[in-house]
Parts: structure tokens; C-alpha cells; sequence
């Protein structure tokens, strides 16, 4: 009996699969499309193999756009950049895949208590910027009552008045001064004392007396 001479293609003889979510049959394919000479045909067949590629990895929605553009990218990095068809979407640049996406920017600028946070260096600085005494005495009130609770929260424990007025002087660069003796003495800095309100305008008696001198002219 005559042996036959058999070609057998093993693993190790095959180039490696570029995308191996689609299967070496997909990349052959591609190959294939490539050694077409009609450019009509190129993209029919393109288009036929994308619609194909769709099914075989249905993970992503396919009415979204943005899948569409990955599927075409797909195709082209399988073709090593080589494949000359019309597509909806422009090649990808060669250089950009597998890039590592650049680093997010974080703020350099350090926290002086990280248990306050940032937001609340935000409300000393807006505090600073108040011109009138009033609003600038209230802002200082609420931002101690703040910290006096994000301590609480933070270290479980409570903090002097004191030392929250000390605080606040060195977030605002010494710009806020806080009237300790009358911040104690009237427990502003409590939570359960209510907050003060600013005046937006004359008090009561003065509106009654503004009242009955136009009632009299």
C-alpha cells in the first residue's frame, strides 16, 4: 500500500491570530479580501465580513455607533493596516493602538487637613473675599460648625473651639480672624445652636416707623 504524502498545518506553524476574539478563520478571511483586485468586490466582501464579525462577538450593542467604528478598526488592524476599502470610518492610526491612555492631571496643590477636604478650603477661600463684616463673621461661623462636625466624623471624636479657630487661621493665611471669646461664649460653633442669619434689610421697628411717618404725611 502506497502512503500518501500529507500536508498537516500545526499551531506552532500558524501565524499568531491578531484578534482573538473573531477566530483564525475571520483573520484568513481578511487575508483573502486583501488579495482581491476588484475594488467593488473588496468592500462588498468587507461589508459582508464586518456584518459577520457582529455575530461573533455580540457583546457590545450594535445599534450603537460607536461599536460600528470598533468592528471597522477591527478589520483593518487584522489587515496590518493593509486593506484598501470604502469603509464609514477612516482608518486608525497604527501608532495609536495599544497606546496606553495618557495619565489623568491631579491638583499638585496639597490639603492642609484632609479631613475638612477641599471643598470646604473653597468655602474659607470665598470667605476671604467677603467685603462685608456681617457675611464674613456668619461664613466664619458656618465653616467652624463644619469642621467641628467632619472632625467628629473623621477621628470620632470632639475638638476644642480653639483649635478650629486656629484652623481656620491657617487655611485662610491669616486672613480670618475668629473672635474665640465670643464664639464660646455663645457656642456658635455647636450644631445644635441655630445659625444667624444675615440681615437683608431695616429691622421691624424701623419698617413700623418708616410705615406711620408716610401714613402722617
Amino acid at each position: 500500500m502506497k502512503s500518501k504524502n500529507m500536508s498537516l498545518e500545526y499551531n506552532t506553524q500558524r501565524e499568531d491570530v491578531i484578534q482573538k476574539e473573531y477566530g483564525r478563520n475571520v483573520q484568513k478571511l481578511v487575508e483573502y479580501i486583501k488579495t482581491v483586485e476588484d475594488k467593488e468586490k473588496r468592500n462588498q466582501y468587507a461589508q459582508t465580513l464586518t456584518d459577520l464579525m457582529r455575530q461573533i462577538n455580540p457583546n457590545l450593542l450594535r445599534e450603537n455607533a460607536e461599536y460600528d467604528q470598533k468592528v471597522w478598526d477591527d478589520l483593518y488592524i487584522m489587515s496590518r493596516f493593509d486593506l484598501d476599502v470604502e469603509s464609514p470610518f477612516p482608518m486608525p492610526e497604527k501608532e495609536s493602538i495599544g497606546k496606553k491612555p495618557q495619565r489623568m492631571a491631579y491638583k499638585t496643590n496639597e490639603i492642609k487637613f484632609r479631613h475638612y477636604g477641599r471643598n470646604l478650603e473653597m468655602m474659607v477661600k470665598l470667605a476671604v473675599e467677603m467685603e462685608d463684616e456681617e457675611s464674613r463673621e456668619n461664613a466664619i461661623i458656618h465653616i467652624g460648625r463644619l469642621m467641628k462636625s467632619f472632625f467628629s466624623n473623621w477621628n470620632k471624636d470632639n475638638i476644642e473651639d480653639e483649635v478650629i479657630a486656629q484652623h481656620i487661621h491657617r487655611m485662610s493665611k491669616g486672613q480670618l480672624v475668629v473672635n474665640i471669646e465670643k464664639i464660646k461664649e455663645e457656642g456658635l460653633f455647636n450644631t445644635s445652636v441655630r445659625e444667624r442669619r444675615p440681615s437683608s434689610g431695616p429691622s421691624n421697628q424701623n419698617r413700623k416707623k418708616n410705615y406711620t411717618k408716610r401714613r402722617r404725611a
